[in-house]
């Protein structure tokens, strides 16, 4: 998987590049995100429009995520497709993850 990582300001965009987010694709995530973000920016937009099929072991990652970036950081998620979004329910993950519609609305949420 590849996970393109820009900054927008004190902002990390990480846009997920894969269809398929799922135990084949969590390990390279994780390595690019620890490329691109540990010890660094603090609050990120983690964008999945293009993730159609998402399962635990990348629920697994995004958690690893959200304990990088420590208490004083900030996530959202943007553009979480329906069967993605019915995941985070499932699970109740949507209660821990900030999901948006849109990168500019994510992008709003990290900032406060």
């Amino acid at each position: 998987m590849t996970a393109i990582i820009t900054m927008d300001g004190d902002v990390a965009l990480v846009e997920v590049q894969a269809t398929r987010f799922d135990a084949a694709e969590a390990p390279a995530f994780k390595t690019d995100l620890a490329k691109g973000i540990d010890g660094g920016p603090r609050k990120v937009v983690l964008d999945l429009t293009r993730v159609a099929f998402m399962d635990s072991t990348a629920l697994g990652a995004l958690v690893s995520l959200l304990k990088m970036l420590g208490k004083d950081g900030s996530l959202a998620i943007a553009g979480a497709q329906p069967a993605v979004r019915r995941l985070f329910e499932l699970t109740r993950l949507d209660a821990v993850f900030r999901l948006a519609e849109t990168v500019p609305d994510a992008r709003a949420l990290v900032r406060g």
